[in-house]
């Protein structure tokens, strides 16, 4: 069985974006990349909404950049080798392979999907997320957090959950950003 984990960067202040929309200071560099690719490996489905589908979608063919580094050939092995699930009301069909489009988020769904599965599923995007923190789907939360205060935008938390977390491991990078492995503490 695996294991539904909740993973994307986040600023210090606590966006996944910022006012304008962007995440480009999300600080990550090579050693990122090469930390995330192999945390990556043990994820066999990821779990998108549209527009972070739309972001993602890059490393379909990030590897076939003239000046593509090894770490963004590597990151972009690991990410077309996983099986995607959009959920979208307007996304017509998927633009990569391994990927379908679901219309409605459906916790019972999820929660078989993730049961039926030998490898882990990551759900990204703190829109979609909330929706799995809200009917306690997450097993773990591995945050991103770029040293950056952006001062507004769109949560990486949804307003209004209480949700029990115990620290199960870190990593610092040089860059300042750290990843955090948290994994749910259930209700008592």
């Amino acid at each position: 069985m695996g294991r539904l984990i909740y993973s994307m960067f986040t600023s210090l202040d606590g966006y996944a974006s910022g006012p304008d929309g962007s995440s480009d200071w999300g600080g990550a560099d090579a050693d990122v990349h090469t930390f995330l690719s192999e945390r990556m490996r043990a994820v066999g489905t990821y779990l998108y909404g549209r527009r972070m589908y739309e972001v993602m979608a890059f490393w379909q063919t990030a590897h076939e950049l003239p000046d593509a580094p090894d770490f963004v050939r590597e990151f972009a092995a690991v990410w077309q080798a996983a099986d995607k699930v959009v959920y979208s009301t307007t996304l017509t069909a998927p633009t990569t392979p391994r990927t379908r489009v679901e219309r409605a988020f459906d916790p019972a769904a999820v929660r078989a999907l993730v049961a039926g599965r030998d490898h882990d599923v990551t759900i990204d995007g703190p829109t979609l997320a909330a929706h799995a923190l809200r009917a306690g789907l997450v097993d773990e939360v591995q945050p991103l957090v770029a040293p950056v205060a952006v001062g507004g935008g769109l949560r990486f938390w949804p307003d209004g959950l209480r949700f029990d977390l115990a620290l199960a491991d870190q990593h610092r990078f040089a860059n300042g950003t750290v990843w955090l492995r948290y994994r749910r503490v259930p209700a008592a």
